[in-house]
């Protein structure tokens, strides 16, 4: 693909593009949320405690965090696509060695490690996106690209009951380990360079962390970045503790579990369509807004249903509007943020991505170490991370 291409108008920009850019995107949602309804299973097959599963999960995140600080500055440097090809074949060697893996505690080093190498791919996609469009234009194309890429969450729970139940859990990592093999013949086949080497930045650790310190330092900036985290860290509770809340809870069957997560998937589906249409009318902080008051109004419904012990299906609804508005809610939250920083916008996504995760694994942790075999861990963190999300944009987002 020439620069002209990638200069085009985003109707000009081939369909394909973004449903490969989405494949590569769906890596990390694979990554976390087949292996979800095999988690009661791992285990019981390792003879280990929920808790410990659950941080396997956890240690994925935490790897994806330390890893989006490293790629962001590369990404900048060396270019887009050396970076994504690495990343994207370590995240398959590591897929290799947890399915191998006959230990807890291993599956949790080899899962950071997949962790630290899946990054690289979410990083660079925002960055190649932002590469080619404006604000709003990145934010409509980007709720393209996560449309393509909530197919991955929608089926991969399904996909993953149904493995785990025929073939075990561990194939559900050879399932990773081919799919790493064929990201990485699409992006030698259709993503080319969109870092142009004048824009390219030296890699100088000092600048690094300079350029970090920037963006902590700006209100609007960090105000933007956290109720990104914060809303994300929501869904992350429900990642870490929905399965064994739905499982072993209420009853619900393992390869069904995938049925009821994909509800939360259709919903994002829905309000990604709806940003798409509306964010270059209305504008990406009109979108923002929507999308944070539909996710507090879901966390202040999950609270009020644990309060009247509505059960499952007073649970279900609300986790599908808070699960829902994500896309929104990041896809928004990120073009305003890259927009103020065009030249390093690697970087920027890098730190987003890395409070994101980072937040996202303590809050895995603190809801792994809360008790087990009830409901009120979940929904309580989940309500707490709609409030703050909420509570960062307006007071110090909003004004960007």
């Amino acid at each position: 693909m020439t620069e002209k291409a990638l200069s085009a108008p985003q109707s000009q920009i081939s369909f394909l593009l973004f449903l490969v850019l989405g494949a590569i995107g769906a890596l990390t949602p694979l990554a976390i949320d087949m292996y979800l309804p095999a988690m009661p299973t791992i285990a019981k097959d390792l003879g280990v405690t929920a808790g410990a599963v659950q941080i396997t999960l956890t240690a994925y995140t935490a790897g994806f965090a330390l890893g989006q600080l490293i790629h962001g500055p590369l990404a900048d440097s060396y270019g887009r696509r050396p970076v994504l090809i690495f990343g994207v074949f370590f995240f398959g060697v590591a897929a290799v060695a947890s399915a191998t893996t006959t230990g807890i505690d291993a599956l949790t080093y080899v899962r950071m490690a997949q962790g630290f190498a899946g990054a690289a791919a979410a990083v660079i996609i925002q960055a190649i996106v932002r590469d080619m469009f404006d604000r709003e234009d990145f934010a409509r194309a980007m709720s393209f690209v996560t449309l393509v890429i909530t197919i991955a969450p929608l089926v991969a729970p399904m996909i993953g009951g149904y493995l785990a139940v025929w073939f075990g859990w561990r194939s559900i990592f050879w399932v990773l380990a081919i799919s790493a093999v064929i990201v990485i013949l699409l992006v030698l086949w259709r993503i080319p360079e969109t870092l142009t080497p004048e824009n390219r930045q030296p890699l100088r650790f000092g600048t690094t962390i300079r350029n970090y310190a920037r963006l902590c330092s700006n209100p609007e900036a960090l105000g933007l970045m956290l109720s990104g985290a914060f809303s994300f860290s929501g869904m992350f509770a429900f990642l870490t503790a929905g399965s064994f809340v739905y499982i072993d809870l209420y009853g619900v069957q393992p390869n069904h579990f995938g049925y009821l997560f994909g509800l939360n998937i259709i919903a994002m589906i829905i309000m990604t369509s709806i940003n798409g249409r509306l964010v270059k009318k209305v504008g990406s902080h009109a979108m923002l807004r929507f999308g944070l008051l539909v996710q507090l109004t879901a966390g202040i419904g999950l609270f009020v249903g644990w309060l009247l012990n509505l059960g499952l299906w007073g649970m279900v609804p609300f986790v599908v509007m808070f699960i829902g508005t994500l896309s929104t809610i990041g896809s928004n939250s990120m073009a305003l943020l890259l927009s103020g920083y065009p030249s390093m916008a690697g970087t920027a996504s890098s730190l987003a991505g890395t409070l994101r995760f980072g937040t996202g694994s303590l809050i895995g942790v603190f809801v792994a170490s809360l008790p087990d075999g009830v409901a009120w861990p979940m929904i309580i963190v989940m309500f707490a991370c709609s409030v703050l999300s909420a509570l960062f944009y307006w007071t110090l987002g909003r004004k960007a």
